[in-house]
């Protein structure tokens, strides 16, 4: 065949010459070997096929702590029972003392997140969402205060216990909700808070 190389032991004949051996003939149309690379695997992480902007993960964070600043009062009798929870709050107590140093602070923070994130269209979609349940979780705290001060039950009274364990359940689920929205703002995912989450992404 034309594609195969041969190694002939041929030999010219001469009255003069001695005979010398011919070898590694092959033909010139003989095609080039095709070597095949191995195909390196492409590293594909979920980071890079959605990544979030650290500036929207920033937002997303600071949102969160308008409703868990605010939920604090709620965690008041449980910090009476257990004095050793204090510890661990003591680190945001300088953020804390800071913003209640700001007049009308809890105001200026709703309305700055509402007006200037939820509905600023040039935020993204992720930080607007995070917002608006940073801000509908705000205003689902005022209505057990206010029921409180209303109703004003006796410390005596079976209602002043059901108001000391409805405030503690406020203020755990409050503070799992806050857990829950910064490590997954921290890790680009969107968190999605229960009885939040619907309200929340009907108004974005």
């Amino acid at each position: 065949m034309a594609s195969l190389c041969y190694s002939l032991p041929l030999t010219l004949k001469s009255s003069t010459v001695n005979p010398k051996p011919l070898t590694n003939l092959c033909f010139l149309n003989q095609p080039k070997p095709k070597v095949r690379l191995p195909k390196t695997p492409t590293l594909i992480t979920r980071m890079s096929l959605n990544p979030t902007p650290a500036t929207d993960r920033l937002i997303s964070v600071a949102s969160y702590s308008l409703p868990f600043f605010n939920s604090l009062q709620y965690g008041r009798y449980l910090f009476i029972q257990y004095p050793q929870l204090g510890n661990l709050f003591e680190p945001i107590l300088p953020f804390l003392s800071l913003y209640r140093s700001v007049p009308y602070a809890s105001f200026v923070a709703f309305f700055a997140l509402y007006l200037g994130v939820v509905r600023n269209p040039s935020f993204s979609h992720y930080a607007r969402f995070n917002s608006m349940q940073a801000v509908t979780l705000d205003v689902l705290l005022v209505v057990p205060l206010l029921l409180t001060r209303i109703l004003n039950p006796s410390r005596a009274g079976l209602g002043f216990k059901l108001m000391v364990w409805g405030h503690t359940g406020i203020f755990v689920f409050s503070c799992l909700c806050f857990v829950y929205g910064v490590v997954s703002c921290i890790l680009g995912r969107t968190p999605y808070l229960p009885f939040v989450a619907d309200a929340a992404g009907r108004q974005v």
